[in-house]
């Protein structure tokens, strides 16, 4: 995954599910700062809203491999 050009007053939300699987991997583990590109609080906030999503049933906890 190629590092996303992020805007500093970009907002997560849990609802977006298309935009939150672009920072999950193929194991349904949230991509680390380093892959993301994200600063510590748009990682934080990208967290959260994931979170959120998979408590929801919106996103998975895990693949379905």
């Amino acid at each position: 995954m190629k590092k996303v050009k992020t805007n500093p007053n970009m907002y997560f939300d849990y609802r977006d599910v298309k935009t939150l699987q672009r920072f999950v991997d193929a194991y349904g583990r949230i991509e680390p700062m380093s892959k993301t590109g994200l600063t510590a609080k748009q990682q934080r906030q990208l967290a959260v809203a994931i979170k959120r999503a998979r408590h929801l049933a919106m996103l998975p906890f895990v693949a379905n491999n």
